[in-house]
């Protein structure tokens, strides 16, 4: 089997055109960062008939996400970049709904997407026991679930103790992305993530979109202005009108090609 692997500010994924009978099982397998090519897990592309192409994502663990907003970027570089289309605005089906993709290229290459992520559903803030203490989280879907927790410093926030346990809370039955978010300016946020089914990883772009539509909510950060959510992988532009639909803007990167016996 051939792979892509492709990053989104570090959140890498094996990519593979083409579904098997066992992406779970492939996923786990080839995730692994010691007996595999080591991924925060596989990305499957195929003709849709819907939109332009569809996506299925598996975590490092098996488990199916509905959407991953780093990923998808990548879709759009891996489909043009090598020839499935010449288009440069695409649309992808996901287990979220169909986005739309605005390619950006640079000597007939994708440098950077622009994704209509959809209409972020922000609800009112939840205070749970989690690690031995109470936290305050702000929910928020953006297709799949997440929940944003503002902390005076996103860099001593306490991921590896808090992230598994409001993962895994009884208030989110299917599990949760949880995001620790600094706000830095009315346009700048910090933010680290703790991410369903693959834990601590270098970026989340759903969960970026997540936590600027919180701190509009919370009147942190205003509407209709760019918003740069600071990641550990680097910085996406998140866009957020006035009805909650959000664009994601960043960059996305070929790391390099390989195959495996499967």
């Amino acid at each position: 089997m051939h792979f892509t692997k492709m990053h989104g500010l570090g959140n890498d994924y094996l990519y593979v055109y083409g579904e098997p009978e066992n992406p779970s099982e492939l996923s786990i397998k080839l995730s692994d960062r010691h007996f595999g090519a080591g991924s925060d897990g596989m990305i499957w592309i195929s003709s849709s008939d819907t939109a332009d192409f569809k996506m299925r994502i598996f975590n490092a663990d098996g488990s199916e996400a509905r959407m991953c907003g780093n990923g998808i970027r990548c879709v759009g570089k891996y489909v043009y970049d090598k020839g499935y289309t010449d288009k440069k605005r695409l649309t992808i089906e996901t287990l979220s709904g169909l986005k739309t993709l605005d390619l950006r290229t640079v000597n007939g290459r994708v440098k950077s997407v622009s994704v209509d992520m959809g209409i972020a559903e922000v609800s009112r803030d939840r205070t749970l026991r989690a690690g031995g203490e109470d936290i305050t989280c702000t929910p928020a879907s953006m297709g799949n679930p997440h929940a944003v927790i503002f902390v005076p410093d996103a860099e001593t926030a306490a991921l590896e103790k808090i992230g598994p346990a409001i993962e895994k809370h009884e208030a989110f039955p299917g599990g949760v992305n949880v995001e620790f978010v600094q706000v830095i300016d009315e346009s700048t946020l910090r933010m680290r993530v703790w991410e369903r089914g693959s834990g601590i990883t270098m970026a989340c772009g759903t969960g970026a979109c997540a936590s600027a539509a919180a701190a509009v909510s919370k009147n942190f950060c205003r509407p209709g202005e760019e918003i740069s959510v600071i990641l550990d992988g680097g910085t996406l532009k998140i866009h957020v009108d006035d009805d909650f639909r959000i664009t994601m803007t960043g960059p996305a990167e070929t790391i390099y090609e390989g195959e495996t016996e499967i």
